[in-house]
């Protein structure tokens, strides 16, 4: 077990779940030094969501018969970005993340991704040396933020849902959310993601619109067992049409965001944004807002792809 050679990537199997769960939470747990490593992140759930999002794109390191670790693979059209990426502390320090990494890679090339992201710890020397390897560069900061949600904002908007369209309107309206999408950087589509909240039931995609159609949307988790937990809703990607009236839009997106919170029951309202989007941080600040965590966005190639100043995207890539 000293060296990579003992270990076997291969898919990881649904009968693994509940191992590379407990796996991930251990490691990451006993990284950030909590008290109880096995407690990291809760109830939320980002092991079973996204190997049932895409089983063919979650890996498995195996060793002597047992699980070791895993990596999940994330495509949104022309870019893509893997994890959480994860190894028992038992195995640290010999080379199997890095073996986890070969077939993300190997993924991404077959799917002709443009560009490629990851989020990781902006402290850690070792992550980013990592990822530096395998062609990732770091970028700006990403900042995770959250809002109490107390009352109902003012001056909201109306707002749709997309679990309760027709199918021919929810086809209607995937049509619009890729065209949104593809405005702010060209190929991108996080349909797939819409489309696996409403089949797990992981939450809503909240859909606004201006007089030239859709404007823009939200792909939100809630609740126990989603990438949110217990009294969360989490914006896991948002985006505004870059049209002149994009700033107020995305405030408008926001205040929706917080009505299908509150009418959820969620107390916090959670969302990622990178640092070089700034017009979107400040409007979040502006909006009530704090930081409660901060990594750092590492890209393939070293471009900014879609995090760039003018663009009005929400997300975090953890």
């Amino acid at each position: 077990m000293s060296t990579t050679d003992s270990v076997n990537i291969r898919p990881l199997r649904e009968g693994e779940l509940a191992d590379a769960d407990r796996i991930m939470r251990i490691a990451f747990g006993t990284f950030i030094g909590l008290p109880d490593p096995g407690r990291f992140m809760g109830d939320a759930d980002y092991v079973r969501t996204r190997w049932r999002s895409s089983p063919a794109s979650a890996f498995a390191a195996e060793v002597e018969g047992r699980l070791a670790g895993s990596n999940f693979a994330t495509r949104w059209g022309s870019f893509a970005f893997f994890g959480p990426l994860s190894v028992d502390p038992k195995c640290w320090d010999r080379g199997f993340a890095s073996r986890l990494m070969d077939p993300v890679i190997e993924r991404f090339e077959a799917w002709g991704v443009t560009h490629a992201g990851l989020f990781t710890f902006a402290q850690s020397a070792k992550h980013i040396g990592l990822y530096q390897k395998f062609g990732f560069r770091p970028r700006s900061l990403t900042l995770v933020l959250e809002k109490n949600l107390r009352e109902r904002p003012p001056g909201s908007g109306s707002w749709l849902a997309y679990s309760r369209l027709s199918e021919s309107e929810r086809g209607e309206a995937l049509s619009g959310c890729r065209q949104v999408t593809d405005e702010i950087y060209p190929g991108l589509d996080v349909t797939p993601e819409i489309e696996s909240i409403r089949e797990q039931s992981l939450g809503e995609t909240i859909l606004i619109s201006d007089a030239k159609g859709l404007l823009g949307f939200a792909a939100c988790h809630h609740g126990s067992e989603s990438e949110a937990g217990s009294g969360v809703c989490y914006v896991k990607f948002g985006a505004v049409s870059p049209r002149p009236n994009a700033r107020s839009g995305f405030s408008r997106l926001l205040e929706a965001c917080e009505l299908y919170g509150l009418g959820a029951g969620a107390s916090r309202l959670v969302a990622g944004v990178n640092a070089s989007r700034r017009e979107a941080y400040e409007e979040m600040l502006s909006s009530g807002f704090r930081v409660s965590l901060t990594g750092i966005s590492m890209h393939r190639p070293n471009e900014p792809g879609f995090s760039r100043p003018g663009v009005f995207v929400i997300d975090d890539w953890r």
